[in-house]
């Protein structure tokens, strides 16, 4: 006798088929009765409704209240103080060759100049957004923004 000769003794006995969705016998595995129980039934996720509630976005990508305009890249005036001698051109180019920014994605990025930092040069602005306080503190110095 080796394993793969084993017979049973009896045959496995099937369970009583009923006429209703195969093998799973009497109500098939729905419960009874309700609209859950029936054929074609078309009950929504409730999931779905949540989904159908929310505004599409139409075209606007993954936030509508993101600007289309890029954010401006910011300056201190204590690193403009340090990195430019009195009478010269504060502008987006020349920041990038003193370093204080970088070329995003092959362009010039648009400059706005923040009131951090104090200013004790007459130094003059070009092509550049400048905050409040910042133009404060600039007129103060005796600078100027062109």
């Amino acid at each position: 006798m080796q394993l793969h000769t084993l017979k049973r003794k009896t045959a496995n006995k099937k369970s009583r088929q009923v006429g209703r969705g195969g093998t799973r016998g009497k109500t098939s595995g729905r419960g009874t009765k309700g609209q859950n129980a029936r054929a074609g039934r078309k009950k929504r996720p409730e999931l779905r409704d949540f989904i159908k509630r929310l505004p599409k976005l139409r075209g606007r990508g993954v936030s509508s209240f993101k600007a289309f305009r890029p954010k401006a890249a910011s300056v201190n005036l204590n690193t403009v103080n340090t990195l430019f001698k009195a009478g010269e051109v504060v502008n987006a180019t020349s920041l990038i060759e003193r370093g204080a920014l970088k070329i995003k994605k092959g362009t010039t990025p648009r400059v706005k100049i923040l009131g951090t930092g104090e200013l004790s040069k007459k130094i003059v602005f070009e092509g550049v957004e400048v905050s409040t306080a910042a133009k404060a503190k600039i007129d103060a110095a005796g600078a100027e923004i062109k």
